[in-house]
């Protein structure tokens, strides 16, 4: 690296955490709605546009985490492009009306998007490897900036839109002006941080996951993912439809993810004191009781519900801060470099989302569900309450016996 990261550079990984972050799960809730309410794009539409979208992932993933590897010296170039990228398609997405088929202009745009956010994740998380490296702190003590900027990246992108709609009849425009001068911003902070040639060998994919901890991480990794993935497909429909409380989205929304970042440092403690796997057990738990509270939400509940992402956010942010540390500690060990085991941590988390679009969005759209209707029917509603809540309760239990089973070590992270 140019300069070796140190106190000074941590600041640097929370802004650019939180640009990216931005650009992630704020965007899966906000387009599919924006889509289906101001263009008529039908939910099973854009759900085959998502699949297809984490299809392209599948190839290019891998490939950017390859490429990570080899940069080198043309690595900051690289990474400013794609911010160009990043920020050119977000403005197609939501600042300028389609100029083709409404379906069509959103898969161009969220292609664009998406594989920026994919090229800046992986290059980004792999450097966290070296960098961490010169931390007294270590691998947990960068997690816990870069993962706490990046959740107060999505609370500010979560409660945006909301906040310019009292000042403009196109708050997703002001958004994207928003989100094109952070991604000036992080990338100012981060110009020094990027690093050049590596000493050291290529990864291989196949060391990486023929190693038996870095694999459970890697599974572990998408079914933990997974009821996240479906909640946040669903919030606004949710919040909308089910608790009759439109109006309240973006506050909830905030609740959730400041629950979140405020929950990252506390989890960064926890698991130096009592371990990774001790840790991660007690946040799924609470995520389960929350999902099962959830469950029986009505119409109105809307108290109830901020209390619900007050606890389901703390859960998350230990899901958000140790696995990334424990595989990246994985890392050190087993592939250094990191960019090719990003890739896959990247493909997993994208996966999920993918999966959970592919899934819940037909069944909706079977179930009568209509994202532009005042109305539901009590079918519709009583799908999106089992999809919401009932579904990810199930797949938290299955993480839970994924993670009793995986030999984490408690080793400084």
């Amino acid at each position: 690296m140019t300069a070796s990261p140190s106190h000074p550079a941590l600041p640097a990984f929370a802004v650019f955490a939180g640009f990216l972050a931005a650009a992630g799960i704020p965007i899966y809730i906000f387009a599919p709605t924006f889509y289906a309410q101001n263009y008529g794009t039908g939910l099973t539409a854009i759900a085959a546009v998502l699949f297809w979208l984490r299809l392209l992932d599948a190839v290019q993933d891998p490939l950017f985490g390859w490429m990570s590897e080899r940069l080198g010296r043309d690595r900051r170039f690289w990474i400013g492009f794609a911010v160009f990228i990043l920020i050119g398609s977000l403005i197609l997405l939501f600042a300028i009306p389609p100029r083709t088929a409404p379906l069509l202009w959103f898969a161009l745009s969220m292609t664009g998007l998406f594989s920026a956010f994919s090229f800046l994740t992986i290059n980004f998380y792999a450097q966290g490897i070296s960098a961490a490296s010169h931390l007294p702190g270590g691998h947990m003590q960068l997690a816990a900036w870069r993962e706490t900027g990046g959740l107060i990246g999505i609370c500010l992108a979560a409660v945006a839109p909301t906040l310019l709609m009292l000042w403009s009849a196109s708050p997703m425009v002001g958004f994207t002006l928003g989100f094109a001068g952070c991604g000036l911003l992080a990338s100012w902070m981060m110009r020094h941080q990027w690093g050049g040639a590596a000493p050291r060998a290529p990864s291989n994919f196949a060391v990486i996951w023929q190693d038996h901890l870095a694999r459970r991480l890697l599974i572990l990794a998408f079914v933990n993912a997974m009821p996240v993935a479906v909640t946040s497909t669903l919030f606004l429909f949710f919040v909308t439809h089910r608790l009759q409380a439109g109006a309240w989205a973006g506050g909830l929304l905030l609740v959730f993810f400041l629950s979140a970042a405020g929950s990252a440092p506390v989890w960064a403690k926890a698991a130096q004191r009592f371990g990774t796997r001790q840790s991660l057990i007690w946040a799924m738990s609470l995520a389960v009781v929350v999902f099962a509270l959830a469950a029986f939400l009505r119409s109105g509940d809307v108290a109830y519900f901020a209390l619900v992402c007050i606890a389901s956010g703390a859960s998350i942010g230990a899901d958000l801060t140790l696995l990334p540390a424990a595989f990246a500690q994985r890392l050190s060990i087993i592939a250094p470099r990191g960019g090719q085991g990003f890739g896959l941590w990247a493909l997993m988390s994208k996966l999920t989302l993918a999966a959970a679009a592919i899934a819940v969005f037909p069944i909706l759209d079977g179930a009568g569900f209509n994202a532009t209707a005042q109305g539901q029917t009590a079918q519709a509603l009583w799908t999106l309450t089992l999809l919401y809540a009932v579904c990810p309760l199930i797949l938290k239990l299955v993480a839970i016996g994924l993670l009793i089973k995986t030999p984490l070590q408690d080793e400084q992270i």
